[in-house]
């Protein structure tokens, strides 16, 4: 298999590599404001439930640097940092300036002034020097990653040795009947909630077609193996309609 096939495409819509990037970066942008309300609504809440058990796996603890890519509301830094408490160390990494805005100011209500690092930046050509952070996240992030090998390779090297990398993400539901129902209410439902919600139908439309784009399970697991992850294993949520992957760096 060629790396980064997904990088030929927009959701359904064939693109140059080069133009992707700055096409999701309109995206998230268009949608800032409204992203974590969408999130509530297009997923009934169950999202929360994924990160709860996301941060789980994760075992956060105080003594560790944590990276989290795509991270720019806050959603999973936030819940390693009430983890962790004071002595946290977390940097959060998104391409998308009015993401990193919206979780900045979240972070403020919460009293958060100077807890976290927020930095702009690409998955695929990350700021930060080799072997920097013990812990890698990206949740609902990767599958908009123009090239997803080249992001994973990068993780591998931010990462140090020993450092665990971690992904929620959307993947490919394992029960015909559900999966079937599944793929109704995401092409239907969810691009009228986003016009009506965020006044903006296109770019939900885009976020539905990114996930059936996303290679699945087994696929994913072997791109991990292949950028020099070790014990890459995955566990679906919800039938698979979510999947968290991990990997070592050893």
């Amino acid at each position: 298999m060629s790396e980064n096939p997904e990088s030929k495409w927009f959701g359904e819509k064939p693109v140059e590599a080069e133009d992707k990037t700055g096409m999701v970066h309109g995206v998230f942008s268009n949608v800032a404001d409204k992203y974590d309300i969408m999130n509530d609504l297009m997923s009934g809440g169950i999202h929360r439930l994924w990160k709860d058990r996301f941060i789980r796996m994760i075992r956060p603890r105080q003594g560790l640097r944590y990276l989290d890519v795509a991270g720019g509301t806050g959603d999973i830094a936030f819940r390693i940092r009430q983890k962790i408490g004071k002595k946290a160390d977390i940097t959060l990494c998104d391409l998308t300036e009015n993401m990193l805005r919206v979780g900045r100011d979240r972070a403020i209500n919460k009293g958060w002034i100077n807890d976290f690092d927020w930095i702009t930046g690409n998955a695929e050509t990350l700021p930060f020097e080799d072997n920097s952070f013990d812990v890698y996240t990206i949740a609902f992030g990767l599958r908009n990653v123009t090239r997803i090998d080249n992001a994973l390779k990068e993780a591998y090297r931010v990462l140090k040795p020993g450092g665990r990398f971690f992904c929620l993400e959307f993947s490919k539901v394992r029960n015909p009947l559900l999966s079937k129902g599944y793929d109704v209410y995401s092409s239907f439902v969810i691009p009228k909630i986003g016009k009506v919600v965020a006044g903006d139908r296109d770019s939900y439309q885009y976020l539905i077609e990114s996930i059936r784009k996303h290679p699945g399970q087994r696929e994913l697991q072997q791109r991990l193996q292949r950028a020099g992850f070790k014990n890459a294993t995955f566990s679906n949520l919800s039938a698979g309609i979510a999947c968290i992957h991990s990997g070592l760096k050893v």
